[in-house]
């Protein structure tokens, strides 16, 4: 314990699982350039989770475009990178369900005319994180988030906000959002939390999209289904996709969860205008944020 009544009592661990998820982060704006393979770029992203001794929190996002988030590959995807392709490198480490949340938008085969939209959400999760206070409201890194990203140009994207983390548990409850005046809440010292700003050069909302090849349980399988059980043992109510399916026991068994599973739609600027993010998880300590996902570089 680190001093208050919410820091988790393993927050080495917590910090450990940042580093890796960064670490991956990084690998996976390295690895795209023009030709890539969006599935051999999820494929390493992973590979390098788990080979760090961690495991995928969930699986690697790599939205692009419009395309705004809850894109991973299918096990038989070949889309391939382009020049001028705005791609969001989403991904996400758990250590014994210590999670981690983190991500970078990169304009492959640039920079070129997108760098404004990469440089706008550098500016807001730099802005937003810098505003964190215990006590403090959300509302004023929400304001940081949306000043600057309008300050270059752009649009924060309104429905989309940062959130808390806890354990095996992602989304926590309380959102951080892009935009002003959406929230009454404060942060607590202690609180894990995803700054996590989004901009666009259009509309400024998402509709859902088609199937992201995303599931997570909504509850426990039977236990008359050693296959399903297996499954929800490996990443109980966490996020993940057929690309990780051991056996074609497991594959059929995803096939009879569906009642069980809920599905991811991919989100898609409502107006097809070209979206970034960036991301960090962050410890909300006695003074002032604590970056957890800083790259092993530093």
């Amino acid at each position: 314990m680190t001093g208050g009544s919410r820091y988790p009592p393993d927050l080495d661990r917590w910090r450990a699982a940042a580093r890796i998820a960064a670490g991956a982060r990084e690998l996976g704006v390295r690895l795209a350039v023009p030709g890539a393979r969006r599935r051999a770029i999820a494929d390493a992203v992973e590979r390098y989770v788990r080979d760090a001794g961690a495991e995928p929190a969930f699986p690697a996002n790599l939205s692009r475009n419009a395309e705004a988030a809850h894109w991973t590959p299918d096990p038989l995807d070949e889309s391939t990178l382009e020049v001028g392709d705005l791609l969001k490198v989403d991904v996400g480490a758990h250590l014994d369900g210590a999670v981690a949340d983190t991500a970078d938008t990169v304009e492959v085969g640039g920079p070129g005319p997108h760098a404004h939209l990469v440089a706008a959400v550098h500016d807001a999760v730099a802005a937003g994180i810098d505003a964190v206070r215990p006590g403090g409201a959300v509302d004023a890194t929400s304001r940081a988030i949306a000043s600057a990203i309008r300050a270059r140009g752009l649009k924060p994207v309104v429905d989309l906000t940062g959130h808390t983390i806890e354990r095996y548990t992602l989304h926590a409850g309380k959102a951080i959002p892009n935009v002003p005046g959406a929230t009454t809440a404060t942060f607590e010292e202690g609180e894990i939390v995803a700054i996590e700003p989004f901009a666009t050069n259009g509309l400024g909302r998402i509709d859902n999209g088609p199937f992201g090849h995303i599931v997570r349980f909504r509850r426990p399988p039977p236990n008359d289904d050693p296959a399903l059980a297996t499954l929800y043992g490996r990443f109980r109510t966490l996020p993940f996709t057929a690309r990780w399916t051991r056996s074609p026991e497991e594959t059929a068994a995803l096939e009879r969860a569906r009642r069980l599973l809920q599905t991811y739609p991919m989100f898609v600027e409502r107006g097809g205008g070209l979206v970034a993010q960036a991301e960090h998880t962050i410890l909300v300590g006695a003074e002032r944020a604590e970056i957890l996902s800083v790259a092993p570089s530093g």
